[in-house]
């Protein structure tokens, strides 16, 4: 007992010194690695510098806040803004990208847990027998001339109880746990820009496909009088036949392009189903559903929903909300955090350890202070030799930075582009219908004229068929033109980013 005592009276004062180095080292411990800097943008100060091509595409955007965030109601059109709220909660894309964010929100909380000790609970109760021909039995016979009652009580079953509260926490030296939290944090980032992006991308393909829809829609009613027109010339060209006072060409050609006019018809339609399916599929829906909705009245001809001005604030802001450029710079501080995480690898780990509780083979002793049972101390884990293994991890990490360095670049260069690409499409596009809708006002003048002259009895009334078709396939083109000018409003506040923060945050 006094050796004993002796040395623990020894052993004591070394081990609150390493106690007291542990601590200090914890408390001081470094992140090694490099710590992450937000990367440079490239961006303009102003719009106009954003700009290739001819200067009469350069569109006019302002400065000022940026526009309505739910820019969909623009379109004053309440199916689409149904169709929209639908979308956002029924999307199979976006229901993946809500359990991606919430996959990485539950592993940031697991590695988050390295940073505190664990602490569990432990218990065992169990039948034992050990062998009279073990290990045992070897020291027995070689230290007792007569061991065979020792022998058999060592063969004889017996019940063991344990018990025990184990405790465990790896000291933070070189910033491990730090840069795995930080790397962490940033995943959560990245799935979260993620999510944000496939919201705007949704919404965007659901106006757009919507906007389609009505096109095809909008087409099929012009074809449809376009054929009535045709069959009414064809019925007087035949009664003139009838007569001898036309030959049967004229006949024919007429009959050819009725012929082709209703086989465009046929092909309308089956875009319009197509159109609806591919609508449907973004809304979660099978084919068949919202017939109600998908069959409404297009938008009315000659007439543009009033489209507020382009307001999207400094170039700067608007890269900066850009969700796939929040993606990538995310993407980026994970890929820095991890260079640490390779880094920390090539020093020891230390763990702290211990384990208090209950050792017995007879179950009215359990729980007595007699049975007790306990152990504390440091384990250090020294890498020595690894023939260049974790210092190639550490490379490995670095060239993945470099890469997500190189993709964030890329990006933000994408991310110009497709705003110019989208900005100079949306001003073609008005300016293509203002010219269109000149052309519609003067062939329904032409039209007019015609009648009256037919009144009057100075023209056929072919000619009047004739200038009904040209009037009609005017407010064809108008229509097209029309649709192309809401689709490219859609495609302008997709590539600025322009989303709710509330549906992109709507996840946390």
């Amino acid at each position: 007992m006094m050796l004993l005592n002796l040395f623990l009276n020894r052993v004591k004062p070394l081990t609150l010194s390493i106690k007291r180095v542990i601590l200090v080292v914890a408390v001081t411990g470094c992140s090694v690695g490099p710590d992450f800097k937000t990367p440079q943008l490239m961006a303009p100060q102003e719009w106009p510098a954003l700009h290739s091509g001819d200067a009469s595409l350069q569109a006019v955007v302002k400065t000022a806040p940026a526009m309505n965030p739910v820019w969909w109601e623009a379109y004053h059109d309440e199916v689409l803004n149904q169709l929209v709220h639908h979308a956002l909660k029924k999307n199979p894309d976006l229901q993946t990208a809500a359990l991606n964010f919430a996959a990485a929100k539950a592993a940031a909380g697991q590695v988050g847990a390295a940073r505190l000790p664990e602490v569990s609970l432990s218990g065992k109760v169990s039948r034992e027998k050990l062998s009279q021909d073990g290990s045992t039995s070897r020291m027995v016979n070689s230290v007792y001339d007569h061991p065979d009652k020792l022998l058999n009580i060592i063969g004889q079953p017996y019940s063991w109880y344990q018990s025990g509260v184990n405790f465990s926490w790896e000291v933070d030296l070189w910033g491990h746990v730090r840069r795995s939290i930080e790397a962490s944090g940033a995943d959560i980032k990245t799935q979260q820009a993620l999510l944000a992006q496939a919201q705007l991308s949704i919404v965007a393909e659901v106006v757009n496909q919507y906007l389609t829809l009505r096109n095809i829609q909008q087409d099929m009613q012009l074809t449809e009088e376009d054929v009535a027109s045709v069959q009414e010339r064809l019925n007087i060209i035949t009664a003139q036949n009838a007569h001898g006072k036309l030959d049967d060409t004229v006949k024919e050609r007429q009959n050819i392009e009725l012929a082709s006019i209703k086989s465009k018809l046929i092909d309308l339609r089956k875009q319009e189903s197509q159109a609806m399916n591919q609508l449907l599929l973004l809304l979660g829906e099978q084919p068949g559903s919202l017939q109600q909705e998908l069959t409404a009245k297009p938008l009315p001809l000659d007439h543009l929903p009033p489209l507020p001005e382009l307001t999207a604030g400094l170039p700067a802001e608007v890269a900066r909300n850009r969700p796939d450029i929040q993606a990538a710079e995310a993407k980026l501080h994970a890929a820095t955090a991890r260079i640490g995480i390779a880094t920390a690898a090539l020093y020891p780990n230390i763990t702290l350890g211990g384990r208090f509780g209950y050792d017995t083979y007879q179950s009215n002793k359990f729980g007595e202070w007699g049975s007790r049972t306990w152990s504390i101390g440091p384990s250090l884990d020294l890498p020595l030799f690894d023939f260049g293994k974790r210092k190639s991890v550490v490379t490995l990490r670095k060239i993945e930075q470099q890469q997500a360095a190189v993709d964030f670049h890329k990006t933000v260069l994408q991310a110009w582009q497709e705003i110019d690409d989208t900005l100079s499409r949306y001003t073609a596009a008005r300016q293509k219908w203002q010219e269109q809708a000149l052309r519609a006002k003067s062939a329904a003048t032409a039209w007019t004229l015609i009648k009256a002259r037919f009144e009057g009895g100075m023209t056929s009334f072919i000619d009047v068929l004739d200038s009904q078709r040209n009037y009609i396939q005017s407010r064809t083109a108008l229509a097209d033109s029309q649709y192309e000018v809401l689709q490219a409003y859609a495609a302008v506040n997709r590539a600025l980013g322009n989303m709710p923060s509330a549906t992109q945050d709507k996840e946390n």
